[in-house]
């Protein structure tokens, strides 16, 4: 299969290596040192589950160089999916499959504002991954697993053919019939740990430990799920029961890559993360009162780390 990485960063690293390492053509979309390193000493993937060197690789920072695309796997960050969309919109043929691995419940709505329904599926990721150094990707913990499905919660000859391809690069998947679900269940985990442990300064078990964080994490999934369940999306009962299992179950120092871009000062996925969570609530009028707190307090960090 032909396919185009766009951002070659943790989670596109490492999912766009396995792929190459199956045999497809994966193209990387990258720029500046880390597409200089890529280009000349290919992608290095550091993983417990299996070290791999894509070399050559084919890596570039214009998509239009790329033809003949079956498939785009979106990774970069949520702010910049209406940017990604504009420009991959010129490169579609009539098959190419693009699939969002983002953080966030409403990257799919910005795709289909810019590209055509019949090319858009939703997608989600669970890795925990980052960029080592230029050119060098680190798979740290988690099972990698992809979960995606078509929006209109079919199981077409296209989806069938893509979760054969994931299955043959050993790569965790599953094909949902209710992926929209999926997302929220995600968004639910990501967002109660990672503006939190921005604020905090502090790794999972580090929060886990705490009672009276523990408590405010809990509060913060609590109001995720009252939003969801306004918004139609019927999570399961125990849904926040399973994302502390899921929470607990992860290394102690792990730390969400929000988290990392607010302490290293770089802009970060909190507007996609709590501040939806914040403008949902305002939208159906629901108090929000801990994700409030949490995306306020961090705003004005991230207002400077984009230089507002």
């Amino acid at each position: 299969m032909n396919i185009v990485v766009y951002g070659t960063g943790g989670v596109g690293g490492y999912f766009g290596a396995r792929l190459a390492q199956a045999g497809n053509n994966v193209t990387f979309i990258a720029r500046g040192e880390h597409l200089e390193a890529i280009q000349q000493k290919g992608l290095q993937l550091k993983s417990g589950k299996g070290d791999y060197l894509v070399y050559p690789a084919n890596a570039t920072e214009d998509i239009a160089e790329v033809k003949n695309i079956d498939l785009i796997l979106v990774c970069t960050k949520t702010w910049q999916v209406h940017d990604v969309a504009e420009k991959i919109r010129p490169v579609l043929n009539e098959n190419t499959m693009v699939i969002s691995l983002l953080n966030g419940v409403e990257n799919q709505d910005v795709l289909l504002s810019v590209i055509d329904k019949k090319h858009v599926l939703g997608g989600l990721c669970l890795v925990v991954s980052k960029v080592e150094e230029f050119g060098v990707i680190s798979h740290m913990s988690y099972e990698p697993k992809i979960v995606f499905g078509e929006l209109t919660t079919e199981k077409t000859v296209r989806a069938l053919a893509l979760e054969k391809i994931f299955s043959d690069a050993n790569i965790t998947n599953k094909l949902s019939e209710n992926i929209k679900a999926e997302i929220w269940a995600k968004f639910l985990y990501i967002t109660t740990v990672s503006a939190i442990g921005a604020l905090t300064r502090s790794t999972i078990g580090e929060m886990i430990e705490s009672a009276e964080i523990k408590k405010l994490m809990h509060k913060t999934a609590e109001e995720i799920v009252v939003i969801a369940k306004a918004k139609g999306i019927q999570l399961p009962e125990d849904s926040i029961e399973k994302t502390f299992k899921i929470i607990k179950s992860q290394p102690y120092n792990t730390t969400a890559s929000l988290q990392r871009d607010i302490m290293e000062g770089k802009p970060s996925e909190l507007e996609s993360q709590n501040g939806t969570v914040v403008k949902f609530g305002k939208e159906l009028d629901i108090p929000t009162p801990v994700n409030n707190f949490v995306y306020y307090c961090l705003l004005p960090q991230e207002n400077r780390a984009r230089g507002l």
